[in-house]
């Protein structure tokens, strides 16, 4: 069965964004050559889930060629229905019944990049097997929580913890055998 995982930065006080969306901090951690192994863990995927306000963020920022590459099926979760684009589909159903179907299908591993409503609403259904969270040294004091309150508790493995050398700390768990 195929597995969902999250591969995602944080502030050290458990921020995704600054207030109104703003993910410049993350500019605090580039580094020339480093990818904080992203390579290697899309390597394993062949399916992205992504709120829409996180996919036009990447596509403002990034472009398009980000996530419309033809490797990939994205599934950008939207309330707004509009026409698929590639392999991208903007997807106005039940998330859940999404995810069991993808998870039920043959393929490589679910990549869920966020945003916080989307990681939560799969939290509330145990629905996410991996977690792959770099911490950012900084404090931002406010903004958009990667963990909202109102989930269950959910015991995790530790896999690793790897660190380098811009500060950032990378933690990896998956989800226990107990949670499912």
């Amino acid at each position: 069965m195929r597995k969902i995982s999250l591969f995602i930065a944080m502030s050290l006080d458990g921020y995704i964004a600054k207030p109104n969306d703003d993910l410049s901090f993350l500019k605090i951690i580039e580094k020339e050559g480093e990818d904080y192994g992203y390579a290697k863990f899309t390597d394993k995927i062949d399916t992205i889930i992504i709120g829409r306000k996180t996919y036009d963020y990447v596509l403002k920022e990034v472009g398009s060629s980000h996530y419309d590459n033809g490797h990939r099926d994205v599934y950008v979760i939207t309330r707004n229905q509009r026409p698929s684009v590639g392999r991208t589909t903007f997807y106005t159903g039940d998330l859940t019944e999404l995810v069991k179907r993808l998870k039920s299908e043959n393929g490589k591993n679910i990549y869920c990049d966020g945003g916080a409503e989307i990681i939560n609403e799969l939290l509330k259904n145990d629905l996410i097997d991996e977690f792959i969270i770099s911490v950012i040294p900084v404090l931002l004091g406010n903004g958009t929580r990667l963990f909202k309150d109102g989930r269950p508790e959910q015991v995790l493995e530790f896999v690793k913890a790897e660190t380098f050398d811009t500060g950032l700390i990378q933690l990896h768990y998956i989800q226990t055998a107990n949670n499912k």
